[in-house]
């Protein structure tokens, strides 16, 4: 196998591989490029396009965005990131239609070993310093909101119309159609009829 194929299936591989430096470097420069447009540079889309290939229509980031190879995540259609989105793609990242992301937001795929015998840096034959990681996959069901500042570790499944709320660290699956929060993120209640916009007239000055 490939460091790459090693990578995407969850194994110990290395990073400092030269096909994973390649596609990380294009990613970098791409995501650098796309910070420093305007809103309202056409180019923008573009760039968008060719960092992230498996996107649906009407997707909106609004950047600075930052992704290790965006090849590897997939965004459903009209989903929007706010400010500082940050998406370590090692493993990979599905993010469904219709998601809103909230500013500072961390999709974080990989996984370091605990003993820092096995996680330190070494120096392989060839005199590159490398290091042994593995990763595991994030998938977002469709109609979530990931409110500001949330991080989401490697391995989690967030079921379709969850909320999670500010501030939270998702280090375990979370069901679909629930409100959660915390650190570490847990389950507070169900989304329900209660929580819609008609039945809140004071939302409307009423």
């Amino acid at each position: 196998m490939t460091e790459k194929e090693k990578m995407l299936a969850g194994q110990i591989y290395d990073p400092s591989d030269e096909e994973l430096l390649k596609l990380r470097q294009n990613a970098h420069i791409l995501s650098k490029k796309y910070n420093d447009c305007f809103e309202t540079d056409a180019q923008r889309t573009d760039l968008l396009h060719e960092l992230i290939p498996h996107m649906g229509e009407n997707v909106y980031l609004q950047g600075p965005v930052q992704f290790d190879y965006g090849c590897f995540t997939e965004i459903g259609k009209n989903t929007y990131a706010n400010f500082n989105f940050t998406c370590l793609d090692c493993a990979p990242v599905k993010i469904g239609n219709d998601v809103f992301i909230g500013p500072n937001v961390s999709l974080l795929t990989p996984v370091h070993p605990f003993r820092f015998q096995d996680r330190n840096m070494y120096r392989r034959a060839d005199g590159v310093y490398a290091d042994r990681e593995y990763a595991k996959p994030i998938t977002i069901g469709d109609n979530c909101w990931l409110a500001g500042n949330v991080t989401v570790c490697g391995g989690v499944t967030i079921g379709s119309g969850t909320v999670i709320g500010a501030g939270s660290v998702v280090t375990h699956d979370i069901p679909a159609g629930v409100l959660a929060a915390g650190v570490p993120c847990r389950v507070i209640r169900e989304i329900t009829e209660e929580d819609a916009l008609s039945c809140h007239p004071e939302l409307f000055g009423v």
